[in-house]
């Protein structure tokens, strides 16, 4: 074998899966066609769950000292009706509500920091090899590996034990391993502008600490005009449906700004792009030996910042099950569980929050009018600025029904998979770990170990926890130990073991450890 993971595309989510793999010892290949990240802000909302990856992977404090716009601007943004400067607007994605139930605050910069900083990352990995100005042209695989060929600066054939395409929403690896596509089209052409303004800065001065600006318009019919800051001061971007067949050349742009915003401003336009409104989503992330992961797995409009923190999950998620096959100590059923995880979530993320804000919004718009029933339609408002605060809380991406949680609770009841739920400090199985401080002062985030974790409260944690330490040496699992009492917060779990993954979320929570071999084999993938 050349290496052990080959990694198509150097984005983000190939370099987040290349910091994870290398961090655990695996050797991995990136091959990516950009020799430096392409100047184009997006993916910018980070949020507290993509932050804590930040800090496991040892980029959090880099990629804070990274920001363009100053810490108080957060990501939090605003939703105003008709124009940006008219009568009605409210907060919109005020993700701090849930910051209690993550270990990390949120961050906001472009994407291309945010890759710059992972490259840096994996570049001082032993175990990671990167080849830019190069990229995978075809990809076969057999019972014993995948051979790529690699086009481009550094040309030639690589063998290794496995394959993700991180390639983007017109992936050539998804391709070449025959894995399908369900697609959703909006038939909406739209436009992606970046334009510098001070001017626009000041006008919007009104609105204080605020990143990013999404006008509803009823002649739009649900689609949104969305403004995102850059940096803090001069530098835009700026998302909207545009008639089909517009082109550079055939549209007044600075028009169309101007009347998002209600006002001329003085601005300059440096890039625009087009892209089709459509949600597409693999029906299955694996083929064998081949995996997908970030766009080339699932792709939506750059509505709520969902994207890439989406994509960083699928590389958290996967990388630890590939380090496991690798290492020797997954189950049968581990590298399956990738795709039975994250493919419905994705597809619940789509569904449930982003196509369900347009409809919700459509209907909105077609249903009331300041001008016709002030008063109706600013009661509907007010609806609207109550629901935009607990739509943050019902985002809660779990695994309550994978095949690798073990079922717990009479009759074997199991939630399904998705992107629904609620944020609560106790322990759930296929739920996030919510933080809690340790009696030694630390987080347990800064506590857990980097294979499986056993957490064991109470007067005699090494009881407690003696049948799965003697589980795991029977079944190679790596396990570590955090012992500690149930006070200071503690009891919040609402359990006395918890067995945390890899990727921090809950495989299993209990009173005692009954049934330990069990729980380890099925939490591996057995």
């Amino acid at each position: 074998m050349d290496t052990q993971v080959l990694i198509a595309g150097g984005g983000p989510v190939g370099l987040g899966l290349a910091v994870e793999l290398g961090q655990r010892g695996i050797p991995c290949l990136v091959v990516e066609r950009s020799v430096a990240p392409l100047p184009i802000p997006r993916g910018q909302n980070l949020t507290q769950r993509t932050m804590e990856h930040m800090h496991a992977w040892g980029v959090e404090t880099a990629l804070r000292a990274a920001r363009t716009i100053p810490p108080e601007y957060g990501i939090g943004g605003l939703t105003a009706y008709g124009t940006l400067l008219g009568d009605y607007q409210y907060d919109w994605l005020q993700r701090e509500l849930v910051r209690p139930f993550y270990f990390t605050d949120n961050e906001r910069l472009p994407q291309y920091a945010t890759e710059a900083v992972l490259r840096a990352r994996a570049a001082a990995l032993p175990n990671v090899e990167t080849r830019f100005a190069s990229r995978v042209g075809t990809v076969s695989q057999d019972d014993d590996g995948v051979t790529a060929t690699i086009l481009g600066d550094t040309p030639g054939t690589v063998r290794a034990a496995y394959a993700v395409g991180c390639d983007g929403a017109r992936s050539v690896v998804r391709e070449q391993a025959g894995l399908t596509q369900t697609r959703s089209d909006h038939d909406r052409l739209m436009v992606l502008l970046v334009f510098r303004s001070a001017e626009l800065h000041a006008l919007l001065d009104r609105y204080k600490g605020k990143s990013f600006y999404n006008v509803l318009t009823p002649e739009l019919k649900g689609y949104w005009q969305f403004f995102g800051r850059v940096d803090l001061g001069t530098t835009w971007f700026f998302h909207a449906p545009v008639p089909m067949g517009t082109t550079r050349d055939n549209y007044d742009f600075a028009a169309l700004l101007h009347a998002a915003v209600s006002r001329a401003f003085a601005l300059e336009i440096k890039h625009i792009g087009f892209w089709d409104l459509r949600f597409a989503v693999a029906d299955q992330y694996r083929a064998g030996r081949v995996f997908i992961a970030g766009d080339a797995a699932h792709s939506h409009p750059p509505y709520g910042g969902y994207g890439i923190s989406t994509g960083f999950e699928d590389a958290r998620n996967l990388g630890w099950k590939l380090a496991a096959a690798l290492q020797g100590w997954a189950g049968p059923r581990l590298l399956d569980s990738y795709s039975a995880e994250r493919q419905p979530v994705f597809a619940s993320t789509a569904t449930d929050f982003i196509e369900k804000s347009i409809h919700e919004d459509r209907d909105f718009l077609a249903a009331f009018d300041p001008g016709v029933d002030r008063d109706a339609f600013e009661h509907a408002w007010d609806l609207r600025r109550t629901g935009a605060s607990s739509d943050v809380g019902a985002f809660e991406p779990h695994y309550g029904g994978s095949p690798i949680v073990p079922v717990a609770g009479e009759g074997g009841l199991r939630e399904r998979t998705g992107a629904v739920g609620r944020h609560v400090f106790a322990a759930r199985p296929g739920h996030h770990l919510a933080p809690q401080t340790l009696s030694c002062g630390r987080n347990v985030f800064e506590a857990l170990g980097t294979g499986f974790t056993l957490v064991a409260l109470g007067a005699d944690p090494d009881a407690l926890a003696a049948p799965f330490i003697a589980a795991a040496r029977r079944i190679g699992l790596p396990l570590a130990i955090l012992a500690d009492t149930r006070d200071g917060g503690r009891d919040r779990w609402e359990a006395a073991l918890i067995l945390v993954r890899p990727d921090h979320f809950i495989a299993w929570s209990g009173e005692a450890a009954t049934h330990a071999d069990d729980v380890l084999r099925v939490a591996a993938g057995g």
